[in-house]
């Protein structure tokens, strides 16, 4: 007979057509996963994918079969949040995903404050980019994330949570830049980026959309905190959402932190789920207790904001 798990990693790999990939969204090394594929064939007879060089594509076979096998996925899924729902809000294994510029700031303070409160929720966390966290909450892998919108899948439902001022940080030095800045008129000039996939930087380009002047530099960086590193060194300038602002900005009083003039640009950032869910009532309280700590957060900010020397134009 065959099993959920090898229904599960197969989904897996039709997804991502790559068994590295597929691996790490399902948890397992990749020869685990072969293995598992190969005994799901034996099982049932027949050939599901064809490996060619390091390619994989699905077989006729494997095309026919994968709906199935999802559909029995999202049942199962179902079962397991309706089971749950037994034992009260929030209690049960929570498994939630997060995007780098805003896990480092958000779960000091999420993750205690849902031990304490719910102490039958066992929560686990992933963090990664927006892309990766989709692909792992179709799979199952995950019960919700916390990334910017918009993420355009038909399938997937949002709370919003909050919106994230951007602010612009120079090196101490740098002082061609003064606030507030007006975003339509405001240098671009070595503009640092965090590396592909991740959504800030998606959320810089929009800022420099029709901005032939703009000189954006990426190095690869994969933290906001690399970046920073990078701008007080004098390698450019680069964007810094609010929320971050507290944790960075007390690391150290080598950089210039810059505000915005209105319209000041800014992210929207929200708690994404499976549409049709029946943990919809964990996913409201989720989402209470986030914007309620992001109202701390943002308070913090504008205390650290205001222990720098911000330059503002009369």
């Amino acid at each position: 007979m065959i099993t959920l798990k090898q229904m599960a990693y197969f989904d897996a790999l039709a997804r991502r057509l790559h068994f590295g990939q597929a691996a790490r969204d399902v948890h397992v090394s990749q020869p685990a996963l072969s293995t598992q594929i190969a005994e799901l064939e034996r099982r049932l007879g027949c050939v599901l994918i064809e490996r060619n060089r390091g390619a994989v594509v699905l077989t006729e076979t494997g095309e026919q079969l994968l709906p199935g096998f999802r559909r029995v996925l999202d049942e199962v899924r179902l079962i397991e949040e309706q089971a749950r729902q037994e034992h009260g809000v929030l209690s049960g294994t929570l498994k939630l995903g997060l995007i780098p510029t805003i896990a480092p700031y958000l779960l000091p303070s999420l993750a205690p404050v849902l031990t304490e409160r719910f102490p039958k929720l066992e929560f686990r966390v992933k963090e990664a980019v927006t892309e990766t966290l989709v692909q792992q909450l179709h799979a199952g892998s995950l019960d919700a994330i916390v990334a910017a919108l918009p993420i355009n899948e038909p399938w997937i439902g949002h709370t919003e949570l909050f919106a994230d001022r951007f602010f612009m940080v120079a090196s101490e030095n740098d002082d061609v830049l003064v606030s507030p800045l007006n975003q339509h008129h405001v240098a671009l000039d070595r503009l640092l980026l965090l590396e592909e996939g991740h959504c800030l930087r998606d959320q810089a380009l929009a800022l420099c959309e029709d901005r032939p002047e703009a000189n954006l530099v990426n190095y690869g960086a994969t933290s906001l905190t690399t970046l920073l590193q990078m701008v007080a060194s004098g390698m450019g300038r680069t964007l810094l959402p609010e929320i971050a602002l507290p944790a960075e900005s007390l690391k150290r009083g080598d950089i210039r932190i810059m505000e915005f003039a209105p319209p000041v640009p800014e992210r929207s950032i929200a708690l994404f789920f499976r549409r049709g869910t029946h943990r919809r009532a964990d996913f409201d309280a989720l989402a209470a207790i986030i914007t309620q700590i992001s109202d701390v957060i943002f308070a913090d900010a504008q205390r650290a904001l205001a222990s720098y020397e911000v330059r503002a134009t009369q």
